[in-house]
């Protein structure tokens, strides 16, 4: 049984997506170029700022469309989904065949219609999960930039454009460095997806329930609540896991703004100005852009970028870089959601609690 069609949820995406700024061919292939060459450059800063050894080379982002990064999209969700969707395919005689393949079409125009959305939103990203290679080799990770949306946000906020690329590529390298420079931390965030999808009810009574409380979470946001469709249909256990995964998330996230805030003053001039009025931009949107922003749980990232730039701000304040840098040693030493909120609870735990074990040991 098929969950998702996926190829419905691609040509949906594609149909739907918003076209891109109009510009000429030359502008076109000048973006891409320079977003290539930039993304070299902003890796060395980066590497360089972090302390963080990738052992590999700099290389070139690759540089998408709006409909390119759809479909790079849909070939992650396909790698992440996998385990959710065998378990699904061995129950298939449970669900009457009519019910999944409406199901599976009803969910692929969905994801289509969510992914068309972002599409038009997202200035880049580090893909995690990759389609083996040619070779069967499982793929370790992607830098993409949508060169579209960042030209459309640089002539939006009337920035300099070489700058506002930099600065994007800060940002986004940030995530390479992370990913490949912190041998577990793909690994770690992998398990812990599968673990959330795996902990799902799949019945289709657990189903049709979850799915009425999200109709309400839907009338409540229309309406100026709180909340969000992912909270309103996960079960208990995977609100434990998605607890473990917004720290990590929220690190990596505030990891990336504060890098992307540090580095900028030395190497794009117009930092300051580029940063007030990206802020700003962030906050923005029509009255339906914020509801469906808050309805797909977007709103939780502004406050991931937030939270997570102060914790890295305050830890680094006060213990250094490479005390700061503990942090990726191991899952243990990653900061839990209170600890994000409270960075001084986090700096007792992995950097005095040592100390103090080992002051006690030679006392002994």
């Amino acid at each position: 049984m098929q969950v998702i069609d996926w190829d419905l949820a691609v040509a949906t995406g594609t149909r739907l997506v918003r076209p891109g700024p109009q510009v000429s061919r030359e502008e076109a292939r000048q973006a891409v170029a320079d977003l290539r060459r930039l993304s070299r450059e902003a890796e060395g800063h980066v590497r360089e700022f972090t302390r963080i050894d990738t052992e590999t080379a700099p290389q070139p982002a690759t540089i998408v469309d709006r409909p390119g990064w759809i479909k790079a999209n849909i070939d992650g969700f396909r790698v992440v989904l996998e385990p959710l969707t065998e378990r699904m395919a061995a129950r298939a005689g449970q669900t009457p065949a009519i019910v999944g393949a409406m199901g599976s079409r009803v969910t692929g125009i969905e994801v289509g219609a969510v992914l068309a959305f972002l599409a038009s939103r997202v200035l880049g990203q580090y893909e995690l999960f990759l389609p083996p290679d040619p070779t069967g080799q499982a793929a370790t990770g992607r830098l993409t930039l949508v060169a579209p949306n960042i030209v459309h946000a640089e002539h939006e906020l009337n920035v300099n454009p070489d700058d506002f690329r930099l600065w994007v590529c800060l940002h986004e390298e940030t995530h390479r460095v992370q990913f490949t420079g912190v041998h577990w931390l793909r690994e770690y965030v992998r398990t812990q997806t599968t673990d959330f999808l795996l902990a799902s009810d799949i019945d289709l009574p657990a189903l049709l329930e979850r799915l009425r409380s999200a109709a309400g979470t839907f009338t409540d946001v229309i309406r100026g609540g709180e909340g969000n469709l992912i909270d309103a249909i996960q079960t208990p256990e995977q609100k434990v896991i998605l607890d473990r995964l917004t720290a990590v998330m929220t690190l990596v996230e505030g990891h990336g703004d504060y890098v992307m805030d540090a580095v900028g003053p030395s190497v794009v001039p117009s930092v300051a100005d580029i940063r007030a009025k990206f802020h700003h931009r962030r906050e923005g949107g029509s009255r339906f852009d914020r509801t469906i922003r808050k309805l797909l749980g977007l709103d939780l990232k502004m406050k991931q970028y937030a939270e997570g730039s102060a914790f890295v701000r305050t830890v680094v304040g006060q213990v250094g870089i490479d005390g700061f840098n503990k942090v990726w040693t191991s899952p243990e030493t990653l900061p839990t959601q209170g600890e994000i909120s409270k960075p001084e609870r986090w700096i007792a735990r992995v950097i005095d609690a040592p100390a103090i074990s080992e002051a006690g040991g030679t006392s002994g």
